[in-house]
């Protein structure tokens, strides 16, 4: 094995991503190996590093990066050294893996280093028990947590629960976020089934929390509860301990979408719950937990969530990108436009292929202007063919959005954003994707550099 360089290090990444295809790169379908039995086998040959430490499990449809994210940074408060492993990354592979120090400083990220050692370690290994991106990467975050003996890691499900390859773990708590149809041909066509696949996290005796619940999914969640013998609890009925600083503390915290109000009431009923473990004694701490919630983009390395990243003009990323994320989100871009503080709407907007076009369409505000792209992933729906789409829609439901405008890179698409009317005050909006804010935090940012 040569040694690590910066070099080595990228074209060893590069070549991980091109051999044992990502999500980020290729169809789900192309890169989702569903079942735990590889994944079991490959945590044995490492020596099963994720039973080194302490864990928190959270799946969830939306929601369930912030609330592994907030939850990181109140356990960090709590004098504990937390990992965080969350998916997919915004800017760089090593955000997968983080650790949070009690300090509260910023987090640092699973060194080039050890990334490269590792996958030059166990390439055979990859091959021989035929893994898939995800399996690896889980992997390298358990042994990395492992090797840096971490307290506690927050551990957050790729895709599903029942059958991602995190669960293997078995943890001191459970989280669904909330439930809505997503990734349907690989989760199931309904609301029901996909609680039941999410639900599969649950485990004997270990309490489990479901952040919100519908008609169709709370029986679901019921029923696997008294399966496994655990407690349940839905954070939607709960009165947590901090309910009356709720307010205060959303009006204060750098995660700013007004979804986060949920995500919240979630994380601070998890709290409740895993203070009466003494081994979390430090949360019984309100005013750092608080104050740890407050700063959690800072301390725990959080982008891509209602992040602002440009102040003249106005620009907001976010990367919900189903009709349940996406409601929210275009209705606070509609609120925060009837302020009157700004005089146009640019929506720069791209999809992937298997997401729900038909159902974020009738979602989206008319009085914008709409740059339709497409980032550098298989996945896309092509622009033309989402300019297409789109155009046809408006025209059969009467809508007149003032503008649609179709620019094939996301680079050009940028460009085009951040220079439209500037006589005025333009709130601008990226969303839609992961990959479509991903490239743009990039663009943005070396522009400024």
């Amino acid at each position: 094995m040569s040694s690590y360089s910066p070099d080595a290090y990228q074209a060893k990444l590069e070549s991980i991503f091109t051999r044992y295809p990502s999500v980020q790169k290729v169809p789900f379908g192309d890169a989702y190996k569903p079942g735990l039995d590889h994944m079991a086998r490959f945590e044995a040959l490492l020596g099963n590093p994720h039973k080194d430490y302490r864990t928190i499990h959270v799946a969830g449809t939306n929601g369930k990066g912030s609330v592994a994210s907030m939850l990181s940074s109140a356990l960090s408060s709590a004098g504990l050294k937390v990992g965080l492993y969350t998916s997919p990354h915004i800017e760089d592979f090593r955000e997968r893996a983080r650790i949070l120090q009690p300090q509260g400083t910023e987090p640092f990220m699973v060194p080039e280093d050890f990334v490269y050692d590792f996958l030059c370690s166990h390439e055979q290994d990859f091959e021989s028990l035929d893994l898939s991106f995800f399996e690896i990467t889980t992997g390298l975050a358990f042994k990395w947590f492992s090797t840096e003996k971490v307290d506690v890691a927050v551990i957050e499900v790729g895709l599903g629960g029942r059958l991602d390859s995190t669960n293997i773990i078995v943890p001191d708590l459970s989280i669904v976020t909330s439930i809505a149809l997503d990734h349907c041909a690989l989760l199931g066509d309904t609301l029901q089934a996909i609680a039941g696949e999410k639900s599969g996290i649950f485990k004997e005796g270990v309490p489990a929390l479901v952040g919100e619940y519908l008609p169709e999914t709370m029986p679901v969640f019921q029923k696997k509860a008294e399966e496994v013998h655990c407690p349940l609890t839905f954070a939607q009925d709960a009165i947590p301990v901090l309910p009356r600083r709720a307010e205060d503390i959303l009006s204060r915290m750098d995660l700013k979408g007004k979804y986060q109000e949920k995500n919240l009431r979630t994380v601070l009923c998890a709290v409740d719950i895993l203070t009466k473990d003494p081994f979390y004694n430090g949360l019984h701490d309100k005013k750092s937990v608080e104050e740890a919630i407050i700063n959690t983009a800072f301390r725990s390395g959080f982008h891509g969530r209602w992040e602002k990243l440009s102040d003249n003009p106005e620009a907001i990323a976010d990367i919900g990108h189903n009709p349940a994320a996406l409601k929210g989100n275009f209705a606070q871009l509609e609120e925060m436009m009837a302020t009157g503080k700004y005089t146009s709407l640019v929506i720069v907007y791209a999809v992937m292929a298997d997401k729900d076009l038909e159902g974020i369409m009738p979602l989206m505000p008319e009085k914008a202007t709409y740059i339709l792209t497409s980032p550098q992933t298989r996945r896309a729906l092509p622009e033309e063919e989402l300019t297409r789409m789109f155009k046809d829609y408006c025209e059969k439901n009467g809508k007149k959005p003032e503008g649609i405008i179709g620019i094939p890179t996301v680079r050009e698409a940028v460009e085009k954003a951040m220079s439209f009317d500037r006589s005025g005050n333009p709130l601008i909006y990226f969303g839609g994707s992961t990959y479509l804010v991903s490239e743009v935090v990039r663009i943005l940012q070396s522009t400024k550099a």
